[in-house]
Protein backbone atom coordinates (compact mmCIF):
# COMPACT_ATOMS: atom_id res chain seq x y z
CA UNK A 1 0.00 0.00 0.00
CA UNK A 2 1.04 3.97 -1.00
CA UNK A 3 -0.68 6.47 0.40
CA UNK A 4 0.02 9.34 -2.26
CA UNK A 5 -1.11 13.49 -2.92
CA UNK A 6 -2.39 14.74 -5.62
CA UNK A 7 -1.41 18.63 -5.85
CA UNK A 8 -4.50 20.96 -7.52
CA UNK A 9 -5.06 24.13 -9.05
CA UNK A 10 -8.72 25.82 -7.37
CA UNK A 11 -9.98 24.63 -11.06
CA UNK A 12 -8.95 20.80 -10.16
CA UNK A 13 -6.10 21.18 -12.36
CA UNK A 14 -3.14 19.22 -11.04
CA UNK A 15 -0.46 22.01 -9.57
CA UNK A 16 3.54 21.15 -9.40
CA UNK A 17 4.19 21.31 -5.79
CA UNK A 18 6.93 23.07 -4.53
CA UNK A 19 7.40 20.45 -2.16
CA UNK A 20 8.84 17.27 -3.44
CA UNK A 21 6.60 15.02 -1.76
CA UNK A 22 6.99 11.06 -1.11
CA UNK A 23 5.72 7.97 -0.66
CA UNK A 24 4.01 7.32 2.56
CA UNK A 25 3.44 3.87 3.97
CA UNK A 26 0.75 4.63 5.93
CA UNK A 27 -2.45 7.52 6.27
CA UNK A 28 -0.92 9.54 9.37
CA UNK A 29 2.11 9.75 7.74
CA UNK A 30 1.15 11.09 4.61
CA UNK A 31 -1.31 13.58 6.46
CA UNK A 32 1.72 14.48 9.06
CA UNK A 33 3.79 15.79 5.84
CA UNK A 34 0.88 18.00 4.57
CA UNK A 35 0.41 19.64 7.98
CA UNK A 36 3.85 19.87 8.12
CA UNK A 37 4.27 21.66 4.48
CA UNK A 38 0.79 23.03 3.78
CA UNK A 39 1.83 26.95 4.16
CA UNK A 40 4.60 26.22 1.71
CA UNK A 41 2.62 24.45 -0.75
CA UNK A 42 -0.36 27.33 -0.69
CA UNK A 43 2.40 30.04 -1.08
CA UNK A 44 3.99 27.69 -4.21
CA UNK A 45 0.12 27.69 -6.33
CA UNK A 46 -1.34 24.83 -4.93
CA UNK A 47 -5.10 25.31 -3.77
CA UNK A 48 -6.39 21.90 -2.50
CA UNK A 49 -5.29 18.30 -2.31
CA UNK A 50 -6.16 14.98 -2.61
CA UNK A 51 -5.01 11.92 -0.75
CA UNK A 52 -4.77 8.33 -2.66
CA UNK A 53 -4.52 5.16 -1.11
CA UNK A 54 -2.91 3.32 -4.07
CA UNK A 55 -5.72 4.26 -6.43
CA UNK A 56 -8.81 4.64 -4.25
CA UNK A 57 -9.05 8.12 -3.27
CA UNK A 58 -9.96 8.63 0.48
CA UNK A 59 -11.77 11.52 1.05
CA UNK A 60 -15.00 12.38 -0.78
CA UNK A 61 -13.56 15.86 -2.06
CA UNK A 62 -10.30 17.70 -2.05
CA UNK A 63 -9.18 19.40 1.03
CA UNK A 64 -8.41 23.10 0.74
CA UNK A 65 -5.53 24.22 1.54
CA UNK A 66 -7.13 27.98 1.96
CA UNK A 67 -9.06 26.68 4.34
CA UNK A 68 -6.04 26.08 6.83
CA UNK A 69 -5.00 29.58 6.90
CA UNK A 70 -8.89 30.64 7.42
CA UNK A 71 -8.58 28.23 10.64
CA UNK A 72 -5.67 29.83 11.57
CA UNK A 73 -7.49 33.13 11.98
Amino acid sequence: MAWTWRFEKADGTEAPPVVEPEEFTTQGDAESWIGEHWKALLDGGTEQVRLFEDDEEIYESPMSLRAAVEAEG
